[in-house]
């Protein structure tokens, strides 16, 4: 009503300043409208999605639990259905952290409570329920109406100009159908009027004749004098009828039937008065009806005054209360910026530390306890990052997360952290497969891209600006196969290279632009290699293109390999297996000698991949041993499996030196060491034993840790003395991993 008054005053309002009078739909079951911009959207282009949650608050239980109230629903929301719904996801554990569901509603009102195990974080648990039951719905609006007899799509401002038309032709119907009962009723009684100023002769006339028609036809054919009454028949102003130019007024049929059924005691004295009295009445109602007709602003005014009678008869206080979806970036703005140590666990357990409590120690100290970790779990990746960084999480079903870093949980040094099932909504048997900080400016995002691999060998190229919007309860961020799963997901540009590699020893290294940049999120990608039966994708890495041709790259190798062996460079005294380039020696591109500049150029480019299996062996390559192919292919051999049963590839990723590895067997085992005491070998060749296992157990995870750039390894140096963190057992010593001690390893170039 408000916003039909405000376009009565002004009709070329805005539909923002519409919006200052009207917030949005109010529904009778009130709770809350999320943001604004559905909205928004449905006021401007008579389209739009609602997002409606269900009122909720938290209450405090016995035994230092929590409940999750509902106390209002979205509308057109089934409450039995909904409290079916909440008990179905909390047996399936899709949701979990629930104990106890029931309805307390009475004549008082809606109240559902939702109780919580102890251990249950209410804010996850609450956006669970909004993301998988109807606690939040989604209510669409649809403004098509039929206007002038035609179907339209209209916008509010529209909607008001068509409401106001209506009203404005319904106000001037009424008011020509009000003056014509006026002047009807005024026309009747000029005529009693005139009879009575004439009464004796009127009484003669009816006398005289025979009958009521006879009556009649003498009482309009007579003129009769009315000097009395003509003042009121000129305000009558009746069109068509009035007082000829001798004082006479002629009646007319209806008049003159209205004078045969007059009664006896209409004619006294009182009665003639209050037949001029209400003709008088009669002439103002006339003349208010003409100026309504005569003046848009009279109309207008009486339109107002209707609307406002029913605005004071009919309102009442909202119900649903519309709330900013974006009320984080306000309290973004309060949160300082510093930086944090962002911890993560092969369990999936996630913290922050503020940067500073490990700066505190002096350089070259052993470092302090960075996370108490227990039932086989172990530090996996450590970021410096500022609180207001914004995190990626890929989960294993293709999904993305965001969050910025001040969200995560804040713990100690010693502290375990919060699993992070319960700080994002996962489905069941979802976890999180790739973290990715990004930079704060998501301007540059516009020059980045996203490579995703999944188990079954696809590939897809994104621009990392697609992920720009994240909702809270995640977004597609892959479409997979329903027996497909994501293993791993890297920025990158266009000048990088992509390297799968597969549990069955094979791999390929193709050129990112082999991938064509897809517009959107919701396909499978593109075939990235091609499997056997049996056999996945287990790795996806992102190694820098470096150009050079087969025989720079072999006699690169040839020299690097004899200036390790001849030098000792760093080792530990291992003999170095030949590479295939030695093997194939490049005879069919002739030999090249490198200048030193050359060499120089290629040795600060080579990056090493090392790759790991389930019996323990691995070795690192120079990627140079990895060519570049087409996208699709089968690739080449990673590494020889030597027919050991049971063997596979579980990991295979480009190092650092200065890299420490972390290996865990399926049996609790765990074992730490670096980087520089696994061999550099040749690419199909089987390794070094980097991990002895028994008969029936296998590597399953291998993890890369970082060094602290301040020498205070926060992180790292409890791993081996970790709570619960299993048996940990030693890297065997640097004798023992050459083949001199394991005399089944040798060299197997194809």
């Amino acid at each position: 009503i408000d916003a039909c008054c405000a376009y009565m005053d002004n009709p070329n309002i805005s539909i923002d300043e519409i919006m200052q009078y009207m917030q949005g739909p109010d529904f009778p079951t009130g709770g809350l409208i999320v943001g604004s911009s559905g909205i928004r959207s449905a006021f401007h282009t008579g389209r739009g999605s609602v997002l409606m949650r269900a009122r909720t608050h938290f209450e405090d239980i016995s035994n230092n639990r929590t409940a999750i109230i509902v106390t209002e629903i979205p509308y057109q929301v089934n409450k039995s259905r909904m409290i079916e719904r909440i008990a179905e996801i909390a047996n399936e554990k899709t949701v979990e952290g629930i104990s106890d569901l029931r309805d307390e509603s009475d004549r008082h009102g809606l109240r559902v409570v939702i109780e919580l195990k102890r251990e249950a974080e209410p804010e996850v648990v609450l956006a669970q329920l909004f993301r998988y039951t109807s606690l939040q719905t989604t209510f669409g609006v649809n403004m098509l109406a039929l206007n002038g007899g035609q179907p339209e799509l209209l916008d509010v401002k529209r909607i008001i100009a068509a409401f106001v038309e209506f009203r404005e032709e319904v106000i001037t119907r009424r008011t020509i159908y009000e003056l014509g009962k006026a002047r009807d009723r005024a026309h009747t009684l000029v005529g009693l009027a005139v009879a009575v100023a004439n009464l004796d002769t009127v009484i003669a006339l009816i006398r005289a004749a025979k009958d009521a028609a006879t009556a009649r036809a003498e009482l309009v054919a007579t003129p009769w004098q009315v000097k009395d009454v003509a003042p009121l028949i000129e305000l009558i102003d009746e069109p068509g009828r009035g007082v000829d130019e001798d004082g006479n007024y002629q009646l007319s049929d209806e008049q003159a039937k209205a004078i045969l059924e007059l009664r006896l005691h209409r004619l006294t004295g009182l009665e003639r008065d209050k037949i001029a009295g209400d003709l008088r009445a009669l002439v103002d109602e006339i003349r208010e009806y003409l100026a309504i007709l005569d003046s848009r602003e009279k109309l207008y005014a009486l339109l107002r005054s209707e609307l406002l009678v029913m605005r004071e008869e009919f309102a009442d206080p909202r119900r649903t209360e519309i709330i900013e979806a974006e009320f984080e970036h306000d309290i973004e703005d309060l949160i300082q910026r510093e930086d944090m140590v962002v911890t993560v666990t092969h369990g999936g357990y996630i913290k922050r530390v503020p940067l500073s409590t490990y700066r505190a120690q002096r350089r070259g100290g052993k470092g302090r306890s960075g996370m108490a970790t227990r039932d086989e779990d172990f530090v996996s990746q450590v970021f410096v990052l500022n609180t207001h960084t914004p995190v990626l999480f890929f989960s294993s079903k293709g999904m993305v997360y965001k969050m910025k870093v001040y969200k995560l949980p804040l713990g100690s040094p010693t502290g375990r952290g919060k699993a992070l099932v319960n700080l994002l909504p996962l489905a069941d048997g979802e976890t999180i497969t790739t973290l990715m900080p990004l930079p704060e400016d998501e301007a540059s995002w516009e020059d980045l891209f996203v490579v995703f691999a999944t188990a079954s060998g696809n590939v897809r190229r994104n621009r990392l600006s697609d992920f720009v919007q994240v909702k809270a309860n995640g977004k597609i961020a892959m479409k997979l196969d329903p027996d497909d799963r994501l293993i791993g997901v890297a920025t990158c540009d266009e000048t990088d290279d992509v390297l799968l590699a597969t549990t069955g020893a094979k791999c390929i290294r193709f050129r990112l632009t082999d991938v064509r940049v897809f517009q959107g999120r919701n396909s499978t990608g593109v075939r990235g290699i091609k499997l056997a039966k049996g056999v996945e994708v287990i790795s996806m890495s992102v190694l820098h293109h470096a150009e050079s041709t087969t025989a720079e790259r072999n006699a690169y190798l040839r020299r690097s390999r004899a200036e390790r062996a001849d030098g000792d460079s760093g080792e530990n005294g291992h003999e170095v297996e030949e590479t295939e380039a030695d093997a194939d020696n490049g005879a069919e591109e002739g030999e090249v000698n490198l200048s030193e500049e050359r060499y120089r150029e290629m040795a600060e480019q080579e990056q090493f991949v090392l790759t790991v299996t389930a019996k323990g062996f691995g070795k690192r390559s120079s990627a140079y041993e990895y060519r570049v192919a087409g996208r699709g292919g089968q690739g080449i051999a990673n590494i020889d499996l030597a027919k050991v049963p049971g063997n596979s590839v579980i990991s295979s990723f480009p190092v650092e030196a200065n890299t420490e590895l972390v290996m865990m067997t399926d049996g609790g085992q765990l074992i730490r060491t670096g980087v520089s005491d696994v061999r550099i070998a040749g690419r199909s060749t089987r390794g070094v034993t980097l991990f002895r296992v028994a008969e029936d157990e296998n590597v399953v995870t291998v993890t890369a840790l970082q060094d602290d750039a301040d020498g205070d390894d926060a992180e790292g140096d409890d791993l081996a003395e970790a709570d619960g963190a299993g048996d940990v057992a030693e890297a065997p010593d640097a004798d023992q991993t050459g083949d001199e001690a394991d005399p089944s390893v040798e060299d197997s170039d194809e």
